[in-house]
């Protein structure tokens, strides 16, 4: 006799089925995705690199103090002076580490006067250097030594010419020396001039650049413009 279930049985039996089978989670369609950084991150994230890339090296922040003779042509020996010469020199200033000393001529030294000259390497025309003359006991008006400069400086003559502009000036340093400075802006170059006298010479401190090299080092050339005194009595 065949046995008949209920069917209020066989939902019971399912019933009893389906919640012994826990559910099972959904997995995720999609990773967690991590936010963008805010904009202002990026942006000085961005800045930060491109200055790495596109900054132009200056020149270094590091010198030393060059002691110049002023030697005579006939007792000149190929330098115009260094640290050995600290008893002896008749004037000083700084120089920036990694520049290179030119050699003078005794030739160039007696026609022109040239006692001393540095450049840089990387841009031989960016330079300073220092000439005098004997039998000066003052400084004649600014604009005559100027004039009288550029008579044996046939570059500076040039940029005297083609300069947008000229400044000069007088200043006494603390002992009372007089000292006219000169700044020329010139076309394709800048030079910055230091004159004086003392001990019976003219002493004369340059300074040039061009233009591209002036924007970058102007502020490490200045400095070497000012660092030029002369040294003992005057």
């Amino acid at each position: 006799m065949a046995t008949i279930f209920s069917p209020s049985t066989i939902l019971s039996s399912s019933a009893a089925a389906t919640k012994a089978s826990p559910k099972q989670p959904h997995p995720p369609l999609l990773a967690a995705v991590k936010p963008p950084p805010p904009l202002a991150t990026l942006l000085t994230t961005t800045l930060a690199a491109t200055t790495l890339l596109t900054a132009s090296p200056s020149l270094a922040d590091a010198y030393h103090v060059y002691y110049g003779t002023a030697a005579s042509a006939a007792n000149y020996g190929g330098y115009g002076g260094n640290s050995d010469n600290k008893t002896s020199a008749e004037y000083v200033y700084d120089v920036p580490d990694g520049w290179k000393e030119r050699l003078v001529s005794k030739v160039e030294k007696g026609t022109n006067g040239t006692d001393s000259e540095f450049y840089n390497p990387k841009k031989r025309t960016e330079k300073e250097y220092l000439t005098y003359l004997a039998g000066f006991r003052q400084l004649a008006p600014k604009d005559v030594i100027l004039n009288n400069l550029a008579l044996s400086d046939v570059d500076l003559q040039d940029l005297i010419a083609s300069a947008d502009k000229v400044v000069s000036e007088e200043k006494k340093d603390d002992k009372g020396q007089l000292y006219y400075v000169y700044e020329i802006d010139g076309v394709g170059a800048h030079s910055l001039i230091t004159v004086t006298c003392a001990k019976n010479k003219l002493y004369a401190h340059f300074v040039k650049a061009p233009s591209p090299e002036w924007s970058r080092d102007e502020e490490t050339l200045r400095h070497l413009h000012e660092s030029f005194k002369t040294v003992g009595s005057f």
